[in-house]
């Protein structure tokens, strides 16, 4: 964003310049009328005349440069902003990608916590059945994994089976 301001001054600078070559080009051209309009010394004239018409060659050329120039930095503060913007988009949808992981992240885990749930209902329906012959079985040894917090864990639906 730096580069572009200085840019943009950069441009604005060089539009005033050429605003003024313009209105020096104009002046020696207006003299250049005048003084083959005017009668007097025509040696005096001639010269003025061809100094005066190199000065304009010259003004035109460098206004065309700077037309150039301007034009060369209107197109690299176009290509620049475009560049923001494209970094902007992928920058969205990378964070879209995120979110959208993120939920299904919750939604896993809170699947999991249901299937922990289904265990340990199984396993104690196992041990009330089993009688007294089955050694009672910590959950540990059925569930190996943790039960993690997410960021909005979804809603636990419980099926139990009759």
């Amino acid at each position: 964003e730096l580069r572009v301001e200085e840019l943009q001054r950069l441009l604005a600078g060089m539009e005033k310049e050429h605003g003024s070559l313009l209105l020096k080009m104009k002046e020696g051209e207006a003299e250049l009328a005048r003084l083959r309009s005017a009668e007097g010394d025509k040696l005096a004239q001639q010269d003025r005349s061809a100094q005066l018409e190199k000065e304009v060659a010259m003004l035109r050329e460098k206004i065309h440069h700077l037309d150039d120039m301007l034009k060369s930095q209107q197109r690299k503060v176009r290509q620049m902003i475009e560049q923001l913007q494209n970094s902007k988009t992928v920058i969205q949808a990378k964070d879209a990608a995120i979110q959208e992981l993120k939920e299904r992240v919750a939604y896993l885990e809170a699947e999991n916590l249901e299937m922990h749930d289904r265990i340990e209902h199984l396993i104690e329906k196992q041990v009330s059945r089993g009688g007294h012959s089955s050694r009672a079985r910590s959950k540990s040894e059925y569930v190996s994994s943790k039960r993690l917090t997410g960021p909005k864990p979804l809603p636990l639906i419980r099926v139990v089976e009759t």
